[in-house]
């Protein structure tokens, strides 16, 4: 295969770097079968470097509560991690909750996994200051970090949420 780039995954819980994913990377290990969530199928752009390490972050998502995720601008860390997120979760209904720095980035990745998640669509949402267009259906609800601080006035432990993704955090 062709270079992927690499990916740096690191386990905040005990400050070292989990793996240094290459294009090298190994497959030695397979992620258990889950239930499919409604029995959808997830698409997952193969011209996207991170498609490429998907079962590798699968398995760093399952065993850690908490991963740090770093890759090239435009390698599909923003589109595709809630997905895998989504894919993990099964039929959970917890929430997966992504930060975005800007309201126009919330709005426009929202619209980006929804047409990506096809007949699904609805499962992705978004919700910024004014606007909230999430659904007893959203799964995965992409927000500005002032509505994720927001939330904790009415739910300090985030309850609602299975996950939370900080993106571009700085």
């Amino acid at each position: 295969g062709g270079h992927h780039g690499s990916f740096f995954f690191n386990d905040r819980e005990s400050g070292s770097v989990v793996k240094n994913f290459g294009s090298n990377s190994s497959r030695d290990t397979t992620l258990p079968r889950r239930q499919p969530f409604l029995s959808m199928q997830i698409h997952y752009p193969a011209n996207l470097p991170v498609t490429a390490h998907r079962d590798d972050i699968l398995r760093l998502l399952a065993a850690h509560q908490t991963v740090s995720i770093a890759g090239e601008t435009g390698s599909g860390k923003t589109t595709q991690i809630p997905k895998f997120c989504l894919e993990l979760a099964g039929r959970k209904k917890l929430l997966i909750g992504c930060t975005q720095p800007r309201r126009i980035a919330a709005v426009t990745v929202a619209a980006r996994v929804s047409e990506e998640l096809g007949d699904n669509g609805n499962l992705a949402a978004y919700k910024i200051r004014f606007h909230d267009k999430t659904t007893a259906d959203t799964r995965i609800k992409f927000m500005t970090d002032g509505v994720l601080l927001a939330e904790t006035r009415s739910d300090p432990q985030l309850r609602r949420y299975g996950t939370i993704i900080i993106d571009e955090a700085h």
